[in-house]
């Protein structure tokens, strides 16, 4: 498993990074989600993504309980806050100071930690004062509770406005946490460019497209039983908007790429996203710990340029580049 740096920072993170969005407390039992980051563990793994709102804080719960006995040095550990929480009341939301501060106590205590590495603003707030969420976030800072701050799809003119507070208050700001395959590539035309002009690095999530890019959804036939395609739990919804056919034809015809290097689509997928010089790391998640040992097969390879050209003229038009479209497609946490 290879290290990258994240960010103009020292610290270094597993460029295969394990989340537990849509899975612990959620999709999967506890035991099984036990077993899975486990098996990250076992191949190398030892940066951890979650957020407070994942299975309304449950996925702190379990991923706490799985790490429970690790040397805390020897792990880098990631949550968000933004979204509502608990009984979702009017404070309950948003980067106001008094949701920042309450939510990262909230975090720390469902993790058992004294600190996360990483704290990310889950979504930027239009209704709070960037200079208030930023003086915050260096409370946090400073308090020990967390040693770095990030985001998570903001728009590149906020986040240069973010830089500029993080320099002024001597905080160390190196990441953005956007959405970003084969597929999905609005953060290449402004969020990537303004990230490397402050020193933010990205940690990209769904790499394989909510499972799109692994092949197993073919044109006209239905998805398979047990697939995100028909989880009715939230999987379903954010798949939606690949499962057409001329989408799912299109990744079907890159499967003799993926054999050209000898991977699966979904190793292939996972390789593609960490070409990107700005990318310090590519989310994946699982439900089976077999899972967890077929993606980390993607760490260290190199796609050539020409391969990387036959990639986009399979895909082309079904590719998504509007940098407008800097969230999750349908808007929900992630």
């Amino acid at each position: 498993m290879k290290y990258r740096y994240l960010g103009n920072s020292g610290l270094k993170i597993t460029e295969l990074t394990y989340g537990n969005w849509l899975t612990h407390g959620s999709q999967v039992e506890a035991d099984t989600a036990t077993a899975c980051v486990r098996a990250a563990l076992d191949h190398g793994i030892t940066s951890f993504d979650t957020a407070d709102v994942y299975a309304n804080t449950a996925a702190e719960v379990v991923l706490g309980e799985a790490l429970k006995g690790e040397r805390r040095e020897s792990l880098e550990v990631f949550t968000k806050v933004y979204w509502p929480v608990g009984p979702k009341g009017a404070n309950d939301v948003g980067l106001s100071r008094k949701h920042i501060m309450e939510g990262i106590n909230g975090s720390l205590s469902r993790l058992q930690m004294d600190y996360v590495d990483l704290y990310q603003a889950h979504r930027y707030d239009v209704e709070t004062p960037l200079e208030e969420t930023m003086i915050a976030f260096a409370d946090v800072v400073r308090q020990g509770k967390a040693l770095y701050i990030g985001v998570s799809e903001w728009p590149a003119d906020k986040i240069r406005e973010a830089a500029r507070y993080a320099k002024e208050l001597k905080i160390p700001f190196v990441s953005n946490q956007p959405q970003y395959s084969m597929l999905w590539r609005v953060i290449e035309d402004q969020v990537i460019p303004a990230s490397e002009e402050v020193g933010v690095s990205q940690i990209v999530w769904s790499p394989i497209a909510q499972g799109v890019l692994t092949g197993k959804y073919k044109p006209g036939q239905p998805a398979p039983e047990g697939s995100r395609a028909t989880d009715t739990k939230g999987g379903q919804q954010m798949i939606s908007r690949w499962m057409r056919d001329d989408v799912l034809g299109a990744v079907q015809r890159l499967q003799p790429l993926a054999d050209e290097l000898g991977l699966t689509m979904a190793q292939l997928a996972v390789a593609w996203v960490l070409q990107n010089d700005n990318v310090a790391a590519a989310i994946i998640g699982a439900s089976r710990p077999e899972q967890i040992a077929e993606n980390v097969k993607a760490s260290g390879v190199e796609i050539p340029d020409e391969l990387m050209s036959r990639i986009d003229e399979v895909l082309g038009d079904m590719v998504e580049r509007d940098p407008a479209k800097t969230v999750a497609p349908d808007g929900r946490p992630a």
